[in-house]
């Protein structure tokens, strides 16, 4: 199992909901590359995140060339984050067997 852990910025997506997310750090963009043979559905990847104390399964998805990582409300609610807050997220790639 590939553990990738990185910083990034909490933005809004206005799809068609109001979502936050974090996108996925350059920095590690080339190992999170090596994960889209798991994709599924428009490219997204299945992983675990997590945030502070916090960890929930999820899936990354595509967006303009990059990933984006759902940040769940109760994640948000759990460890006191929003928009434009700076948060350390852990990424593990989830194989259902």
């Amino acid at each position: 199992m590939v553990d990738i852990r990185f910083v990034g910025e909490v933005i809004e997506w206005r799809g068609p909901a109001p979502y936050l997310f974090v996108p996925v750090a350059d920095e590690v963009a080339d190992d999170v590359a090596e994960w889209t043979r798991f994709s599924y559905g428009w490219g997204c990847i299945p992983v675990t995140a997590t945030l502070g104390g916090t960890t929930w399964p999820t899936s990354l998805m595509p967006k303009d060339g990059r990933y984006l990582v759902p940040v769940r409300v109760s994640a948000q609610r759990a460890e006191g984050v929003g928009v434009g807050d700076t948060v350390r997220i852990g990424l593990d790639l989830r194989i259902d067997s």
